[in-house]
C-alpha cells in the first residue's frame, strides 16, 4: 500500500496583527498521496497560502508535524529543510517568477542546475517536461517572447523538471485568461498525472475542481471535504 509523500498532523499557524493573534491554521490533517491531485479551496484570507507554505517547509508551524516522504520535519535545521524543500517538493505560484534573461529551456532546467546536475542531462529532462506541455518549439525564446499561458507552463515545468514528492500550487491559472486557464491546467494535470506527482492547488476557480481527485475546504482553520 502506498504511503503519503506529505502529510500534515495537527499543524496550527497564527499570526500577531495589531488587532491581536490571528489564528489561521487550527490542527490542520492532511496525507497526500502519489500522484494524487487535491484541490484546496476556501475564501480569501481563510488561510490557503498559510497552509502551502507551512507544507512546503517555507514557514515553520507554531504546533503540529509535517512529514514528507516519511521525513520528520519538526526538529530539522533551516539547512536540511532547505535541501529536503529543493529535493523533494515543486512549487508553482499565480505569477510565473521566471528569469527574463534565460530562455525557457534553461528556466525550466534551473532547479536540476541548483541540485549539481550537469548541464546537458539538466537541459535533456527540461526539454522533455516543456516537450509534453506544449512548448517543444519555445525552448530557446526566453520570458518576454512568451504569452502568459506558454509562461506559467515554463513555471511548471520548472515544478516538475526534478519529479518531486509533490508540487504545491497557489492560484497556478490565478492570472490567465478562462480559456487560457483550461489548456495551461489540464497540461498541469497531465504531466503531473504521467510522473506520479502529488499536487496540492490552492484556487478561487470552481471549475478547475472537477478535474481534481479530490477537493478539501478550509473553513475556520480547518480542513473539510468539500
Amino acid at each position: 500500500m502506498s504511503r503519503p509523500v506529505l502529510s500534515l498532523e495537527g499543524v496550527t499557524r497564527t499570526y500577531q496583527t495589531p488587532h491581536g493573534d490571528l489564528t489561521v491554521l487550527r490542527g490542520v490533517d492532511l496525507q497526500l498521496m502519489p500522484g494524487e491531485i487535491v484541490g484546496l479551496v476556501g475564501p480569501s484570507g481563510s488561510g490557503k497560502s498559510s497552509l502551502l507554505h507551512a507544507a512546503g517547509l517555507l514557514e515553520a508551524p507554531d504546533a503540529g508535524r509535517i512529514t514528507v516522504l516519511d521525513q520528520d520535519c519538526t526538529d530539522m535545521t533551516d539547512r536540511a529543510r532547505t535541501a529536503l524543500r529543493r529535493r523533494s517538493l515543486g512549487f508553482v505560484y499565480q505569477f510565473h517568477h521566471l528569469l527574463p534573461e534565460f530562455t525557457a529551456l534553461e528556466n525550466a532546467a534551473m532547479p536540476l542546475r541548483i541540485g549539481g546536475t550537469p548541464v546537458e542531462e539538466a537541459k535533456t529532462a527540461a526539454s522533455a517536461v516543456l516537450s509534453h506541455l506544449g512548448l517543444a518549439e519555445r525552448l530557446d525564446h526566453q520570458p518576454g517572447a512568451l504569452s502568459g499561458g506558454e509562461q506559467q507552463r515554463v513555471a511548471i515545468a520548472r515544478a516538475l523538471v526534478h519529479t518531486p514528492a509533490a508540487v504545491l500550487a497557489d492560484e497556478p491559472t490565478g492570472n490567465l485568461d478562462p480559456e487560457t486557464t483550461d489548456r495551461v491546467f489540464a497540461a498541469f494535470v497531465e504531466a503531473a498525472r504521467a510522473s506520479r506527482v502529488a499536487c496540492l492547488i490552492a484556487t478561487h476557480n470552481l471549475a478547475l475542481t472537477p478535474k481534481m481527485d479530490r477537493v478539501l475546504r478550509l473553513e475556520a482553520g480547518r480542513l473539510v471535504e468539500a
